[in-house]
C-alpha cells in the first residue's frame, strides 16, 4: 500500500513518482492500493490532466482509493455555483480553470448563465461525477488516511469535515488516541515527516518541484519515496 501526497496540478511529477511506486512493488505478492490524499488540483499548471490521469486504470495488480482536499470540495462548490466572486479563484482555481482552456478574462467578463454555459463546455461531467464520490477518509484496521488531519480529543465519529480537509497542527504532534497509523498530507514540509502515530506526506510539489509518497506493509516500516522535477538551466 503507497499514500501520494498532494499533487496540485504537477502531472509529470505524479507520472514519474507513479513510475517509481510501480517499479518499487514489481515482484510483491498480493494486490497494491495507491490511496491518493487530496489535493489533485490548482496551484500547478496540470490540473485537468491530473484528473484525468486519476480516472485512467492502473497495472491490473494496482487499486486507487482517492480522498478529497480541501481544492477538490472548493471547485466542486464552484461548479455547482459558478461565481466570478468564488474564492476559490484565488488560491488555485484559475490555474485550474486555465488547465481547461478557460482564460481568466474570460471569468472576468462573464456573466452568470454565460459562465455556466463556460464552465460546462470545457470541464468534462466525469470529472465533476469524480468529485463528487470523493470521500473524507478512508480507514483500514491499521491505518487511516485524511487529507489534513484530525483534531485532537474528538473520536474519529465526530471529526468535523471541516477539519478533516482544513485543519494545520504540528507534524510533530501525535496521533496514539486514534490507535491508528494517521497519513496525511494538506500541511508542506521539506521531506515527509515521521511522526508519533502519524506521518505528513505533502512535500508541496508545485513549490519545490518534489512529490512523496509512502510505503505500508505488514514486514517493514514505512518508506518514504520523492520525485523532484529538475530545475531549468541546473546541471
Amino acid at each position: 500500500m503507497y499514500a501520494i501526497g498532494d499533487i496540485h496540478g504537477c502531472l509529470d511529477l505524479l507520472r514519474q513518482l507513479e513510475a517509481l511506486l510501480f517499479e518499487d512493488a514489481a515482484g510483491r505478492e498480493g494486490p497494491k492500493w495507491l490511496v491518493m490524499l487530496g489535493d489533485y488540483i490548482d496551484r500547478g499548471p496540470q490540473s485537468a490532466g491530473v484528473l484525468d490521469h486519476l480516472l485512467t486504470p492502473l497495472p491490473p495488480d494496482f487499486q486507487r482509493i482517492s480522498i478529497a482536499g480541501n481544492h477538490e470540495v472548493a471547485m466542486l462548490k464552484f461548479l455547482e455555483q459558478p461565481s466570478r466572486n468564488s474564492s476559490w479563484l484565488g488560491f488555485g482555481g484559475i490555474e485550474t480553470l486555465q488547465s481547461y482552456g478557460i482564460s481568466e478574462t474570460a471569468v472576468a467578463s462573464a456573466s452568470r448563465s454565460a459562465l455556466r454555459d463556460l464552465i460546462h463546455s470545457h470541464i468534462p461531467a466525469e470529472h465533476g461525477d469524480f468529485l463528487r464520490q470523493l470521500p473524507l477518509l478512508f480507514s483500514t484496521p491499521n491505518y487511516l488516511f485524511v487529507h489534513a488531519g484530525l483534531r485532537l480529543g474528538t473520536p474519529l465519529e465526530q471529526q468535523h469535515p471541516d477539519d478533516l480537509l482544513w485543519i494545520r497542527n504540528e507534524p510533530a504532534t501525535g496521533y496514539a488516541e486514534f490507535q491508528k497509523l494517521v497519513l496525511h498530507g494538506h500541511t508542506p514540509t521539506p521531506d515527509v515527516v515521521f511522526g508519533d502515530h502519524r506521518i505528513s506526506v505533502d512535500t508541496g510539489a508545485y513549490l519545490t518541484g518534489r512529490l512523496s509518497a509512502v510505503r505500508l506493509s505488514r514486514e517493514n516500516q514505512p518508506q518514504s519515496f520523492s520525485v523532484q522535477a529538475r530545475i531549468p538551466g541546473a546541471r
